[in-house]
């Protein structure tokens, strides 16, 4: 798959001394939705505005689609949607008007036909003639993302898209989302919600300190950093982990009645086969077992947790 943001070498340090960017890398790929995980000032929104043309970068470069944001800034940023963390509108303009508008301002023509598909695919079309400060804050934002389609880009950056949004919104967002990518547009998005990222995201990127930590498939992430437990409800209660079992990562719960066995996803043998032979030698009979893996969340902070001790 080509891609059609290219970042090289990408640096930013304001006038003050703070790194807010350090040297980055990254190819984006045409079609994807693509996710920035970070904690607050890792740095997400600081490279989305040097993409976007809003901030000057202290280095690197950045091509959009094959066209430089500052040698080509105006073919770069027409190809690009930005739908901020703020909710920048005019209160007093009514949704339809502020959609033609945010067209117009890049030199498209007028196309009624255009902005009433975007509306209705924002289910926005009976709020057409509602004014700005009538609507609540999720209408709102989806009037910023009409705003930020309507000049037909090939890239939409969502900057903590569903913030302050409540979860049935939440759940309709990323609906709209999946039918923006099917319908070929790049997604971008930064969130705070893990769940977001582990739900929509073909890849992840995970930034700390201005610096990206990683960027992976979201389900390779999963393989690769995902640990898997075992939980074993066992027919009668532990007082404690038998010597026998020390060599096995096991911890008691429950109250002594669950056994739980933490093992790596990305070894070829799990040892659980051993461990249940263990088990039977040590006349330990359990009831039930059930597996879980690691969510998104879990390795997120372990991530940040780790690269922050370093």
């Amino acid at each position: 798959m080509d891609s059609v943001i290219s970042i090289e070498h990408l640096a930013k340090t304001y006038a003050n001394g703070f790194v807010a960017l350090k040297s980055t890398n990254l190819e984006i790929r045409r079609g994807e939705i693509f996710a920035m995980l970070g904690p607050n000032g890792a740095g997400k929104t600081t490279l989305i505005n040097i993409v976007c043309g809003i901030v000057n970068a202290t280095a690197g470069k950045v091509s959009v689609d094959g066209h430089d944001i500052v040698k080509a800034a105006r073919a770069a940023r027409s190809l690009i949607g930005l739908v901020p963390q703020e909710l920048t509108t005019d209160a007093f303009e009514t949704v339809w008007d502020t959609t033609t508008f945010s067209r117009g301002l890049f030199g498209k023509p007028r196309d009624p036909a255009r902005v009433e598909s975007v509306l209705k695919s924002l289910s926005l079309w009976d709020k057409k003639k509602d004014k700005i400060m009538t609507l609540s804050g999720g209408m709102k934002r989806r009037v910023m993302i009409a705003k930020a389609l309507a000049h037909d880009p090939q890239v939409l950056f969502l900057d903590e898209p569903t913030a302050g949004v409540d979860v049935e919104l939440r759940q309709d967002m990323w609906n709209v989302v999946r039918g923006l990518r099917d319908s070929g547009v790049t997604i971008i998005l930064t969130t705070h919600y893990i769940d977001e990222a582990e739900e929509m995201a073909d890849r992840i990127a995970v930034i700390n300190r201005g610096e990206i930590m990683l960027v992976e498939e979201k389900t390779e992430l999963m393989r690769k950093l995902g640990k898997k437990q075992l939980t074993l409800q066992l027919h009668a209660p532990l007082a404690a982990v038998p010597a026998s079992l020390a060599s096995y990562p096991l911890e008691l719960h429950a109250g002594g009645l669950e056994l739980t066995y933490t093992y790596d996803t990305k070894s070829e043998r799990t040892g659980i086969t051993g461990l249940l032979a263990a088990l039977g030698e040590a006349g330990i009979r359990f009831k039930d077992l059930q597996t879980t893996q690691s969510s998104l969340e879990e390795i997120f902070v372990s991530l940040v947790s780790k690269r922050s001790e370093a």
